[in-house]
């Protein structure tokens, strides 16, 4: 008789040959497809939360997404579904919270910051106390709550996918059409307030993008390490340049490399997919310090030209 071991794919070294037989499977073509949508959406989102310090009302949203998850399979409905409604309507009662309070400061700051932060971590006790509640009134087999926090490639479908692709598709039209105020108001809100510009409605706006977002990376990555895509490609990017196109579009091949390498690496290992992904995604963050690092001294040890001497 085969044992587990024997039967488990090997990796051999030849790239084409080991992704001919991993597209072998019609689950692990949803899982890339999948993967490559949210490696899209979530990094260019990141992207934006970084530079406007709401790391913190991401890490409530990717939180919620495990209740949000867990009632959907007690429900016996799509998984993507209960994601999707958990973060935008969790989104939504941080905006609204948000705008209970003055408006002012910069993003995240003044009393509708501290609003924010009140209104997130309080969602966020509950949502945790929620999702291990559902958890346990499920009778059938949820794997444990291991696929739900940790991420897994089983069992995306076809629909599964054509959903993330639609929702993406709307996340990145509205971020495109509302890019240039939303980095405005980010930078410099006051003065973009003075300007005309609804620094208040855009804040609102882009936490609904999040929530978004938070739920669609939630789908490769588990709801707990929903940061492996939303924020650590976004803030290796900033490291890199402070170019904001070129950021983004940095952010975003970081993301689709750390996405489908961890796939890969899932494969062939009996590990969480959210492992993998996390922890390609942290390798490049530590290499872009390094080089930073690396071109800092460099630049001290030339020291400085010379008084008259050619740049």
């Amino acid at each position: 008789m085969l044992t587990a071991a024997s039967t488990a794919p090997v990796f051999s070294w030849d790239l084409l040959a080991d992704l001919r037989d991993i597209w072998s499977y019609a689950f692990m073509v949803n899982a890339f497809r999948a993967a490559a949508v949210v490696a899209v959406v979530a990094p260019a989102v990141g992207w934006f939360m970084v530079l406007r310090r709401q790391t913190f009302a991401g890490h409530t949203l990717s939180v919620v997404a495990f209740p949000g998850a867990a009632l959907a399979t007690l429900l016996g409905v799509s998984t993507t579904a209960g994601y999707l409604g958990a973060c935008l309507a969790t989104a939504l009662v941080i905006a609204l919270l948000r705008d209970g309070g003055r408006a002012g400061g910069g993003a995240g700051g003044g009393a509708g910051g501290i609003q924010e932060s009140a209104a997130t971590g309080t969602l966020q006790a509950f949502a945790l106390a929620c999702g291990f509640l559902f958890v346990t009134l499920y009778r059938g087999t949820l794997g444990g709550p291991q696929a739900l926090l940790f991420g897994t490639f089983l069992g995306i479908t076809d629909d599964q996918v054509r959903l993330l692709a639609a929702v993406g598709a709307a996340v990145l039209a509205v971020l495109a059409l509302i890019g240039r105020p939303l980095l405005f108001a980010t930078l410099d809100p006051e003065v973009a307030a003075a300007r005309g510009v609804p620094v208040r409605l855009l804040g609102g706006g882009f936490l609904l993008l999040l929530g978004a977002a938070t739920a669609e990376a939630g789908q490769i990555t588990g709801s707990l390490l929903v940061f492996a895509l939303l924020v650590i490609p976004a803030a290796t990017a900033q490291v890199l340049t402070a170019r904001p196109l070129l950021g983004l579009l940095l952010a975003v091949l970081l993301g689709l490399a750390a996405s489908w390498l961890g796939l890969i690496a899932a494969y062939y290992h009996p590990y969480p997919l959210g492992f993998f992904v996390t922890t390609f995604a942290f390798t490049g963050y530590l290499l872009a310090h390094a080089g930073r690092a690396l071109r800092t001294a460099a630049g001290r040890a030339r020291g400085p030209l010379p008084t008259g001497a050619p740049a």
